[in-house]
């Protein structure tokens, strides 16, 4: 319990308030007068659920009827239960690989949490650690194909496995190191920041190309996605115009790209990168190349031509008895997926109506002194507080009760150039190589309960709040000496703030 008089905290509220109401005024949205939540305590609206502890990110949206959550129980079934390797006798799950990460979707996304990269000097294979969720995108320069953000790196492709199934070889071992980066505060406090270096070796098929580009990223926290797909595209535009329009470096960008289950261009806003554009998308391209399963729209095994064990390994997909009708991963077709639509929208939904928490004391006079400082930093220009949602795309896959509710997920969906501490120098359809997508910030406090760390940006490099303000630089330089000059008492206010979100 607060120990300030009641006077002080209303006059704090009141003052956290009238700050909202001019980071909505600089969108041209809500007035606070007319907002019945202007602290954003109901996270998702009716959808809010209130949750802490280690069970925060899986409960369903609050609002869902039975038959919703019982199709909420079968997804998460599929999400959380291990795949094996085809031949199986359990046919619904077997197709795990030929190259592989993780053996479920759970096994990145512990507790539909967030991951964690591994203690450093540590190294990633042969047989992947379930609690480690740190994977490395491959590519080389060039002109990617219609619908392809990338161009794969011709002999790994466009993903680094660690793991393989039986007769087939894992793709190599990743060892992580850092080195320390040294600052100080402008009161002169000193901090010490870990830059990652990462370096391949075993490599299961000889040498990489000599241009290849490599991009860690780690597997983020699943609450909310599904009103975040229902956020309005026009919404997400009108982030970019009205930045465009503002002083300063702030410009974000919109990510535009393939999606599979729309057969059109649509603006990303899933991925580190906003390189896909909606759940079902992510989750089918999650099965192929996390785990090696196919699907319809994800029918190929990701096996290059120089992997013959890779293209030799058995296919789970089709109906069958035993051996009776295996086929080898080059003849997969669209025809037999792996995981069939029906059970791959069941994951999609499930997916979907995860629910995030409600925030934790919004009042508390700390935190209110904490979402002013985050103002006048100029962090809510990028992490926009706010938005009321509209139809998902794919009605089929989600829920109607996403749409229509007042949620306060701290995004903007946008690209923004973070500065050459942050660039990975690899291109993702629109996104440059030191373009990353503004990060939602509901549930960070959530973290430590759940997942036991707080390891953020892209790569889990950043340990804390703090930590990821300080990596800032290019487009959030501004905000991040902002941040320098703070006092203690104000930088714990900054954290307090972010982690009651």
């Amino acid at each position: 319990m607060s120990t300030l008089p009641k006077a002080t905290r209303v006059t704090l509220a009141m003052g956290a308030i009238a700050i909202g109401a001019a980071v909505f005024a600089l969108h041209g949205r809500v007035s606070a007068d007319t907002d019945p939540d202007p602290l954003g305590e109901k996270t998702a609206g009716s959808a809010t659920v209130y949750a802490t502890g280690k069970n925060a990110f899986s409960f369903p949206l609050a609002n869902l009827d039975d038959a919703e959550r019982t199709r909420f129980a079968i997804g998460n079934s599929f999400f959380k239960r291990n795949w094996v390797e085809a031949p199986a006798s359990t046919t619904a799950r077997d197709g795990l690989g030929p190259h592989f990460i993780a053996r479920s979707c759970a096994g990145c996304h512990v507790m539909d949490g967030r991951g964690a990269p591994p203690d450093w000097n540590k190294t990633l294979g042969p047989e992947p650690d379930n609690t480690v969720a740190l994977l490395f995108r491959l590519s080389v320069p060039g002109t990617p194909a219609p619908h392809d953000g990338v161009v794969p790196e011709p002999t790994y492709g466009d993903q680094f496995n660690n793991a393989g199934i039986q007769g087939v070889k894992p793709e190599g071992t990743v060892r992580v190191r850092s080195r320390p980066i040294h600052g100080r505060f402008a009161d002169g406090t000193r901090y010490t920041l870990r830059q990652p270096v990462y370096t391949f070796s075993d490599l299961g098929y000889g040498p990489m190309a000599r241009d290849v580009m490599v991009s860690p990223r780690i597997a983020p926290h699943m609450a909310g996605l599904g009103l975040i797909e229902a956020i309005p595209e026009s919404e997400i535009l009108r982030n970019a115009s009205d930045q465009a329009a503002a002083p300063g470096a702030i410009k974000g960008q919109p990510n535009r790209v393939w999606d599979a289950f729309a057969q059109k261009e649509v603006i990303g806003r899933f991925g580190w990168k906003a390189n896909t554009g909606s759940i079902a998308h992510q989750s089918a391209g999650a099965f192929n190349g996390d785990m090696g399963i196919t699907s319809s729209v994800n029918w190929r095994e990701a096996c290059t031509p120089a992997q013959t064990d890779c293209l030799a390994a058995p296919h789970g997909g089709g109906k069958r008895s035993g051996r009776d009708g295996l086929m080898p991963s080059s003849q997969a077709t669209a025809q037999v997926p792996e995981i069939d639509d029906e059970t791959l929208g069941h994951v999609v939904f499930y997916t979907a109506t995860l629910a995030p928490a409600a925030r934790r004391q919004p009042d508390d006079p700390q935190v209110l002194r904490g979402q002013a400082l985050f103002a006048q930093a100029q962090c809510a220009t990028c992490h926009r507080p706010s938005y009321v949602t509209a139809e998902a795309p794919f009605p089929r896959l989600t829920s109607p009760k996403v749409s229509g509710q007042r949620i306060w997920p701290y995004t903007d969906l946008l690209l923004h150039d973070m500065g050459p501490q942050l660039a990975d120098g690899r291109p993702d359809f629109r996104a440059s190589g030191s373009q990353w997508k503004t990060p939602p910030l509901w549930g960070v406090g959530l973290f430590r309960d759940v997942n036991g760390h707080q390891r953020l940006l892209h790569d889990g490099r950043a340990n804390g709040v703090l930590e990821a303000v300080l990596w800032h630089g290019g487009e959030a330089l501004g905000a991040k000496e902002q941040v320098l000059k703070f006092s203690k008492r104000d930088r714990d206010a900054l954290v307090k703030f972010v982690e009651s979100l």
